[in-house]
C-alpha cells in the first residue's frame, strides 16, 4: 500500500533490485519503480528537485572530457589520505562521485562496481569513489559492497565543490529525506543539507579527463559497459608509443 517512504522501505526495494539478473540501468530503474510504488508523494518531491536542478544546468561546469581533473587528498575509511596522482600511478582510473551509504542507487552502483572491478583489473583499470559521508559511513558502504577500492570522504563537499558538482536539496526534498529517517548531518557532520551530482570520471594515468557521465537526475548512472570501455580505451591510449 502506498505511503510515506521510510528507510526500511528503502531497504526493501534495494534488495529486490539487487538480486535482479540483469544490468545495473535496469536495476536502479526497479529502484525508482519501487519508490513510485511504495509513496507518490515522495517520488514526486524527486521529480520536482530533479527538474529544479536540470532547468538550472546543474553540473554543466563540471570538468569535461580533454581536461585535466583537479587533484585531491583525501581520507579513506582507516583515516589515510589518499591523493588522486597515487592513484593515477597505478594506471586508468574511475572516479566515482556518490550521495552517500544511505542511498539506494549509490548502494546499487557501489556493488556493481566492485564486481566491474575484477574486469577492470585484467587491463589495469582501477577505481575510487568519494562520498561527503564520514570516514565511520564509508566504511558501512565499503563492507556491504565489498568495495576493493578506496572509498574516500569529501568532507563538506569540498572537493565536489570545486568541479562544480554540488547542489542544495531545497526544503522539500530535505522533508521527505528526515522524515524518511534519512538523519545527512549526522552522515555528513555539518548542517547543509547539500550533495554532490553522482559523476563517474575516467582519468587517464596524464589526469586527463577520457569520459565522463554527470547527471543532475541521480537515479541514473554511467553503464558499466561504457566505464570498462572507457577504462580500456584509457590504458591503451597511456601504452601508444610516441614519435618524436
Amino acid at each position: 500500500m502506498a505511503g510515506t517512504w521510510r528507510a526500511e522501505t528503502a531497504e526493501a526495494v534495494f534488495q529486490r533490485a539487487r538480486q535482479m539478473d540483469a544490468p545495473l540501468e535496469a536495476q536502479l530503474e526497479a529502484i525508482a519503480a519501487g519508490v513510485r510504488a511504495a509513496s507518490p508523494a515522495f517520488a514526486d518531491t524527486v521529480e520536482r528537485l530533479i527538474e529544479r536542478l536540470q532547468r538550472s544546468g546543474a553540473g554543466d561546469g563540471a570538468p569535461r572530457p580533454g581536461e585535466r581533473l583537479p587533484s585531491f587528498l583525501l581520507p579513506e575509511e582507516g583515516g589515510r589520505l589518499v591523493a588522486l596522482e597515487d592513484l593515477l600511478a597505478g594506471g586508468p582510473l574511475a572516479v566515482v562521485f556518490h550521495r552517500g551509504h544511505w542511498c539506494p542507487y549509490c548502494r546499487l552502483n557501489s556493488v556493481a562496481l566492485a564486481q566491474a572491478q575484477r574486469q577492470a583489473a585484467a587491463f589495469g583499470g582501477r577505481m575510487v569513489a568519494i562520498t561527503p559521508d564520514r570516514p565511520r559511513f564509508t566504511a558501512m558502504l565499503k563492507a556491504e559492497t565489498a568495495a576493493p577500492f578506496p572509498i574516500l570522504t569529501d568532507l563538506d563537499n569540498g572537493y565536489a565543490l570545486s568541479l562544480n558538482l554540488v547542489i542544495w536539496l531545497g526544503r522539500g526534498m530535505k522533508d521527505a529525506l528526515a522524515a524518511a529517517g534519512r538523519d545527512l548531518p549526522r552522515y555528513q557532520g555539518n548542517e547543509s543539507w547539500m550533495l554532490p551530482i553522482p559523476a563517474t570520471f575516467v582519468v587517464g594515468a596524464d589526469g586527463v579527463i577520457r569520459a565522463r557521465h554527470v547527471d543532475p537526475d541521480y537515479r541514473k548512472r554511467m553503464a558499466i559497459a561504457d566505464l570498462l570501455a572507457a577504462l580500456a580505451a584509457a590504458g591503451e591510449d597511456n601504452e601508444a608509443p610516441t614519435h618524436g
